[in-house]
């Protein structure tokens, strides 16, 4: 039995240096056919190396693994840090995006002002109609700043469709297609709507009720109206006319939305009309009962309007 094992011995040991003598050969080879080395002891020098170059391999996955566990990290906070600057510079745009439409709504009514004071002759003109075309002011620079005051209004109507457009394009970003297309016909509808009360205001009722004010004067009693007085009046008496006249809109826009429909607006009529007097009460610019009923009246028609619009053209 032990001279079986030496045999084995022996051969095992014949075979490790046949492969041992087999491996250096190849690497003899190797190494004549790198250009980059002449050296015959450079085998010895990859066979001391190859240990270490075998380790290699496994070390590496570890540092692959170990960077890409930094990897992420970094980049998750520099995503972080990229969305805080976003976030802050969008506050930033939304901001100076803010300005530029106030400042160009600014200028607009500059401009709108000043192309109302070069016509202020007209402008008047068509404002003393009412009380056939003379007025009388009292201090020496009523006359200047009450100029200035209508100027500065009439120019204001005039860029308040700039003013809206510019209202508009601040808001457009953060509606969706179908919030921007009920903007776009409210807008227009509510800018027209607005003009349309001033209108009514201004050439109907304006002049009957400064008829029936002036109807108290008699030979001893004659009217005298002040340049700025007559202007607070006329305006604080045109204002509230082009407000009341956004019922149909809004009325509209609540039947539209599913909120209120025609038996709704039927049933409320009488709470409608008590309300309709209470609001000239509050809004109109003198106490009486004419004035009152000027506003009122037209309050109740647009709401009878809508209440027609709602049953018979939308069918709420």
């Amino acid at each position: 039995m032990a001279e079986e094992e030496k045999e084995c011995r022996e051969l095992s040991n014949e075979k490790t240096s046949d492969a041992v003598g087999k491996a250096a050969e190849e690497a003899r080879a190797r190494l004549a056919d790198n250009p980059w080395t002449e050296n015959p002891d450079a085998a010895r020098v990859l066979e001391e190396k190859e240990p270490e170059t075998s380790i290699q391999p496994e070390k590496l996955p570890a540092a692959a693994n170990e960077s890409a566990e930094e990897v992420p990290g970094d980049s998750g906070n520099d995503e972080t840090e990229e969305d805080e600057a976003e976030g802050n510079m969008s506050i930033l745009r939304h901001l100076e995006e803010l300005r530029t439409r106030i400042i160009r709504s600014l200028i607009a009514i500059a401009v709108g002002s000043g192309v109302s004071y070069f016509f202020i002759d007209e402008i008047m003109h068509y404002l003393t109609l009412p009380t056939g075309g003379k007025l009388y002011y009292l201090q020496p620079a009523e006359a200047f700043f009450t100029y200035i005051k209508i100027a500065i209004f009439a120019g204001f109507l005039l860029a308040l469709p700039v003013v809206f457009y510019q209202v508009w394009k601040f808001i457009l970003p953060a509606l969706t297609v179908r919030e921007r297309t009920v903007i776009g016909i409210l807008v227009p509808s509510s800018v027209l709507l607005f003009f349309g009360g001033l209108a009514f205001s201004f050439f109907l009722v304006l002049p009957a009720a400064l008829q029936f004010f002036m109807g108290f004067g008699s030979e001893s009693l004659q009217p005298m109206f002040t340049l700025h007085q007559y202007f607070d009046f006329v305006l604080a008496f045109i204002l509230p006319f082009g407000a009341v006249f956004e019922l149909p809109l809004v009325v509209i826009v609540f039947a539209k939305l599913g909120f209120i429909g025609s038996e709704f607006l039927q049933s409320k009529q009488r709470i409608v009309i008590f309300l309709s007097f209470v609001i000239g009460a509050v809004i109109s610019p003198t106490p009486d009962i004419f004035t009152q009923s000027m506003i009122a009246v037209p309050l109740i028609l647009l709401y009878e309007l809508s209440y027609l619009v709602v049953r018979f053209v939308l069918r709420r």
